[in-house]
């Protein structure tokens, strides 16, 4: 094969953690008024893991992840130039939770911070790694998805608790000279949404005092129909955009995997495409949406079904609002 001189970033290791923890739908019947039927209905979900040990922490899935992807693929830490860390549940406010992720895996030679977009954060975060390694600065960067997303739950909200889980997913980014890997991204972002879907209190607008805890303003909180309605239109937007830039049809794309946020989301997005069912990835069924883990976790999970040369589209959305899509090719 003739090498390009252009350096592309390419994804040579993946790995994944979830909690042992399952969360089924009857047990959230025991919780608030909710059925299985209903939950399955409209979102795709059958059950999430949940982190159930209060000691352990966003921290702990991405190192679990890390380690996974390690040893996995026998990766020397020392090597690794960079950790970015998608999050939107840090363990602290202030300490970086990459850098402690980077600490604990062994990657002393790396430095490491958080990338905060809410569900877009790992897209976000591996445009990033491909630019340092485009640059040919860095040679591996470490790219985890992880949120402990139990943490900011309100268990009492029906609207808000039937959907998300704890995981992490991790790859590792390096170079490649054959054409193979990042190959075009288009990112949007609109911060009128942030009142549709965030977490009001413990930020510097609103600190947290007993008035923000007492109206339990540090938990998770959303308007369902105007995230799923905005979700779907900007998230087949931004891949039709990807599409018709690069020159290609939905019948080109081997595989889309999007954001697990809700299963007729990711329908109605592989329609707009012209997608075969068997072309759209889906795990959501097994662990809900697990935020900046989706994407990586659905890597993890069908790594073994991608083949080299394989076209792939990535998508998502999140608060903020924050969007993308991205175009791939699988180069292992």
């Amino acid at each position: 094969m003739q090498l390009n001189t252009k350096l592309n970033a390419s994804i040579t290791a993946v790995g994944g953690y979830v909690p042992e923890h399952r969360l089924l739908n009857k047990n959230l019947e025991q919780i608030v008024d909710t059925n299985d039927e209903w939950i399955q209905s409209r979102t795709g979900i059958k059950e999430r893991r949940i982190l159930k040990d209060p000691s352990k922490a966003t921290s702990f899935l991405a190192i679990q992840a890390s380690k996974n992807l390690i040893s996995k693929n026998n990766i020397d830490p020392l090597t690794i130039d960079m950790v970015i860390v998608a999050t939107t549940t840090p363990d602290m406010q202030i300490a970086a939770t990459a850098a402690y992720v980077a600490s604990e895996i062994g990657s002393y030679n790396a430095f490491g911070y958080d990338l905060q977009a809410a569900c877009s954060g790992f897209l976000f975060a591996m445009s990033m790694a491909s630019g340092k390694i485009e640059s040919g600065r860095y040679k591996k960067v470490l790219v985890v998805g992880a949120d402990k997303m139990s943490s900011v739950i309100d268990y009492k909200d029906r609207s808000t608790c039937i959907l998300f889980g704890d995981g992490a997913g991790a790859v590792l980014f390096e170079s490649n000279n054959e054409g193979l890997g990042w190959q075009d991204e288009y990112f949007k972002s609109n911060g009128d949404g942030r009142e549709s879907l965030n977490v009001k209190a413990g930020g510097s607008l609103f600190p947290a005092t007993s008035t923000t805890i007492s109206n339990r303003d540090h938990y998770l909180r959303q308007d369902g129909r105007k995230v799923f309605k905005t979700a779907v239109s900007a998230m087949s937007d931004a891949s039709s955009t990807i599409l018709k830039r690069n020159n290609l049809v939905g019948e080109d794309i081997d595989y889309l995997v999007a954001h697990q946020a809700n299963e007729r989301i990711i329908e109605s997005i592989a329609k707009r495409m012209s997608l075969k069912p068997s072309k759209v990835l889906k795990n959501i069924a097994k662990y809900g949406n697990t935020t900046a883990a989706t994407i990586p976790l659905l890597l993890y999970d069908f790594q073994n079904k991608f083949k080299r040369g394989n076209k792939i589209i990535f998508a998502a959305f999140g608060g903020g609002f924050t969007w993308g899509a991205a175009y791939y090719i699988w180069s292992k």
